[in-house]
């Protein structure tokens, strides 16, 4: 069988010069999915159409890191408080995980690679 060759996804976030602000969420799975892709799909959509969204990372193993991108604050505050979010992490509580943790932190500095 031959193998597929598969065009790479661009998987880094493209943020703007800093300062901006970058919202860390680590957590630790239960066993099963239970809706929790679709839901993940659904809030990566949902977030992306907020004021003030700028871009997100994540990637998933044993620990699960997903990294979104902030213009300010009060946007990072205004997701937190959107209905559907709301719903998102109180499922996130009771089925989805097992501990997690959201860090906020102000980016001063960024600097990148790209091999062309």
């Amino acid at each position: 069988m031959k193998a597929k060759l598969i065009k790479p996804v661009k998987m880094i976030a493209k943020t703007p010069s800093p300062p901006y602000y970058a919202v860390i969420f680590s957590s630790q799975r239960t066993e099963g999915d239970k809706g929790y892709a679709l839901m993940s799909a659904r809030m990566i959509d949902l977030a992306q159409k907020q004021d003030g969204f700028l871009g997100v990372e994540d990637a998933r193993e044993v620990l699960g890191i997903t990294i979104s991108y902030w213009r300010d604050l009060k946007s990072i505050k205004k997701w937190k408080e959107h209905a559907e979010h709301a719903i998102a992490r109180q499922k996130g509580r009771e089925v989805w995980y097992s501990h997690f943790k959201a860090r906020i932190a102000r980016v001063e500095r960024d600097y990148e690679f790209e091999k062309i």
